[in-house]
């Protein structure tokens, strides 16, 4: 069995990437399987839509098994994947552009500001190994 550079840097990535990085990269895959969706349904290869727009809501569906409901944040957080899968969902039956677009608006909200969370957390862990 052959490994490609880039195969195996990813694997690499996602062995030694922290929880908060790895939700970061599933948010990321979300994206893009909703958006090659997207572009499949415009072109008409129905099948490969299916099967992007699918990949993305089991992306969804495993950080909704991932979360923890017990705080107001986690509950409100649980109702908007569910609102995202929903949309997913809606677009891939109906091939629906909007439904998709929609979703994918949540989506990159949800990466960019977990994004942030993972630059603060950087900033605070190195500047808490500073001598100040």
């Amino acid at each position: 069995m052959s490994f490609t550079k880039q195969g195996v840097y990813k694997q690499q990535s996602v062995q030694t990437a922290s929880p908060g990085e790895l939700t970061l990269m599933l948010y990321n895959g979300c994206l893009k399987q909703i958006r090659l969706g997207k572009l499949a349904a415009e072109n008409g290869e129905i099948e490969q839509a299916n099967t992007a727009i699918g990949k993305a809501e089991a992306i969804i569906r495993e950080l909704m098994v991932t979360l923890k409901t017990d705080s107001e944040v986690g509950a409100n957080m649980m109702r908007m994947y569910e609102y995202i899968l929903h949309q997913l969902i809606k677009g891939n039956i109906e091939k629906s552009p909007e439904a998709l677009e929609e979703a994918e608006t949540y989506v990159a909200e949800f990466r960019n500001t977990w994004k942030q969370v993972i630059q603060l957390e950087r900033q605070n862990r190195f500047q808490g190994g500073q001598a100040k």
